[in-house]
């Protein structure tokens, strides 16, 4: 089994500044820094070197996006301004989206870098594929960044694979623990995509994800949002994977699965307050492995979005890359029995309740 890893350093040259956390600095707020700083990604990546992996990997080469590329989701206007803004030591270019000197060519990279491994995936060089890149992209939209995204990567790299390689459907499946809206607004009439939320219910976005957001026209039906409580753990996430995603990535069958991939639901996140594990995660991707094999020869790509506790997302993204490669290292996860022993980690009856109502979404794919 090969698994394609891209990355670049210049990812982590993408500055969003001296926020305090998300919120811009200025008396009374002392200066700090953005939560969607380099340190959790760069950490990640470094534990894939230090435990072994990452040399055990196949290296993708990143590029930069075309404007073609870019503009086949996002409108010209707002390339234009990202291009415009990106000689500025600092700007804003949409909601809780700040950019730096450069910012712009990052931007491209990391939405190139994940069509890159979508291309390396169809063309059979590696059985699946990670793309740790860097802006993240799944909040934003056609005309605007949002939610430290600048242009939406899962959506520009599942465009090119519709429409460039001629893959007949797709599914995204996003674990983040934010609502995935730019990639649901993406595909939203478009059959040939079904479109997997599982999140936090009303975290971020505000008033976006809910379970009643299916779709519209020719799309409607192909979008699933399962906004789990706040508080939810493992047992939620088997649940939901086990009762919808997976029967519906079986009733869908598509070619391909693109999952963006934040490990903010993981415990302790600052910006989230579910309970996700390393082997949580790892169980998750076996199950996606597994319908992956069923429906679409194993085609599986991540592309990373959030995660920001610098101490845990390290051993989230190891234990998902362990089992996309098949190759287990000597690296323990030191904080799993921790996380594992927090209360309410079993399925919760509010929970399953918000899963029963998703699971009736299902028969509109058959």
């Amino acid at each position: 089994m090969a698994t394609g890893f891209v990355f670049h350093e210049l990812y982590m040259w993408h500055n969003t500044g001296n926020f305090a956390g998300v919120i811009p600095y200025g008396n009374p707020v002392q200066p700090y820094e953005h939560v969607e700083n380099p340190d959790t990604k760069r950490r990640f990546r470094n534990l894939l070197e230090v435990s072994g992996l990452l040399k055990q990997l196949s290296p993708i080469e990143a590029r930069e996006a075309t404007d073609e590329e870019i503009l086949r989701f996002h409108s010209e206007q707002y390339l234009e301004k990202i291009r415009a803004l990106n000689d500025e030591y600092a700007a804003e270019t949409g909601v809780y989206t700040p950019m730096g000197r450069g910012s712009f060519e990052i931007a491209k990279l990391s939405a190139g870098g994940v069509i890159e491994a979508v291309d390396a995936v169809i063309d059979g060089k590696v059985n699946n594929a990670y793309a740790l890149v860097r802006p993240p992209g799944h909040h934003a939209l056609p005309g605007t960044g949002m939610g430290f995204c600048i242009f939406g990567n899962a959506v520009i790299a599942g465009k090119h694979a519709l429409e460039v390689r001629n893959l007949d459907r797709i599914a995204t499946v996003d674990w983040d623990v934010h609502h995935g809206n730019g990639t649901q607004t993406g595909f939203w009439e478009n059959p040939q995509a079904l479109t997997i939320s599982i999140h936090q219910d009303n975290c971020f976005p505000p008033d976006s994800g809910h379970i009643n957001e299916i779709g519209e026209g020719s799309g409607e039906g192909f979008n699933i949002n399962i906004p789990l409580p706040p508080g939810s753990g493992v047992g939620a996430y088997e649940a939901a994977y086990d009762r919808v995603v997976l029967p519906a990535l079986r009733s869908y069958k598509p070619d391909l699965i693109i999952v963006p991939s934040g490990f903010d639901a993981g415990a302790w996140d600052p910006l989230g307050r579910q309970m996700m594990t390393g082997n949580a995660y790892r169980s998750l991707t076996k199950k996606l492995m597994s319908v992956a094999d069923e429906v679409c020869d194993g085609r599986i790509v991540m592309c990373h979005e959030g995660g920001y506790n610098g101490a845990t997302v390290p051993f989230f993204g190891l234990a998902v890359m362990e089992t996309l490669s098949g190759i287990n290292t000597a690296s323990e996860d030191p904080f799993e029995a921790l996380l594992n022993g927090l209360g309410g980690q079993s399925l919760q009856s509010h929970q399953d309740a918000v899963i029963k109502q998703a699971e009736a979404l299902i028969t509109k794919l058959a």
